[in-house]
């Protein structure tokens, strides 16, 4: 009986049920066959993506591609709030790309699961295919493991993105001899305090070693002809930032120091989409 009167009422109101089929879908939700809970698959892997609010009808304003830490996931990093403000007052995708086995394969890595400069340019092909998302306006960054693989892709795909910012995390040894890649704009955050991706690097296990920062900085200020220096100090709160800028080409190379430990906020990566911003002219 209860059946009966459901399909009366959806007979007696036609309007209101053709309209209830085109129902706006709920805020950071797609509808390109993934996005917000359903992941998009590609050649080589996943990602999720989350469209900012207050954009509807408007493509963003390009995307912020986050990188996870080791044994992290897309799915835990999109449920973190403050990326999704920070996507809202920016009006940018947030996208995160799932990490083989919750980790990144890049060189001097411990694994080795697949090719991820192919899978990096899977999914730039994707967002810009699926989501209509601009290649100019991206910027890629990442937090320790995820920050190690910016640097890569910096060094051997830097064309992919419009800018780099990593985060407690830089090469592996050994530091490439040098890159193939142009110098790119690259922001680098790192603490000062940071015992588990020291500034001076470190051993993991007995085959693999995190590279100095200043080392992995100085293959880049070679590369454009800049002076080898690294900043010395953090104040108690907020960055000390250096800032390189190469005579020739668009390249730029902070490095911002803070006195915490291994962390990443989203505000650094907000400054970093900011300068990125500032830096190439975008307007909005």
């Amino acid at each position: 009986m209860t059946a009966c009167r459901n399909r009366i009422r959806l007979a007696a109101f036609p309007l209101l049920a053709s309209l209830a089929a085109f129902a706006p879908a709920p805020a950071g939700a797609v509808t390109a066959g993934c996005g917000g809970e359903t992941a998009c698959r590609i050649e080589g892997g996943e990602y999720r993506i989350r469209l900012p609010q207050g954009r509807e009808g408007k493509t963003p304003n390009g995307a912020i591609v986050f990188l996870h830490g080791w044994r992290g996931s897309a799915v835990g990093e999109m449920r973190n709030p403050a990326w999704a403000r920070l996507a809202d007052r920016l009006g940018v995708a947030f996208v995160v790309p799932q990490g083989e086995g919750g980790t990144w394969s890049y060189p001097g890595a411990p694994r080795q699961l697949r090719d991820e400069f192919a899978f990096f340019e899977a999914l730039v092909d994707d967002l810009a295919d699926r989501f209509a998302l601009r290649r100019d306006r991206l910027l890629a960054t990442g937090f320790s493991m995820g920050g190690s693989m910016v640097w890569n892709l910096a060094c051997h795909r830097g064309g992919l993105f419009a800018g780099y910012a990593p985060i407690a995390g830089a090469f592996w040894d050994p530091v490439p001899p040098d890159c193939p890649s142009e110098v790119p704009v690259l922001f680098h955050v790192h603490g000062t305090a940071d015992r588990t991706v020291p500034l001076e690097g470190r051993p993991i296990g007995e085959r693999w070693h995190q590279s100095d920062v200043s080392e992995s900085l100085a293959l880049w200020q070679d590369k454009a002809g800049l002076p080898r220096a690294f900043p010395e100090t953090a104040p108690a709160q907020g960055l000390a930032c250096q800032r390189q800028e190469p005579a020739a080409g668009r390249g730029l190379l902070e490095v911002c120091l803070h006195g915490g430990g291994h962390s990443v906020r989203a505000e650094w990566v907000e400054r970093a989409w900011r300068a990125l911003a500032a830096r190439l002219g975008w307007d909005g």
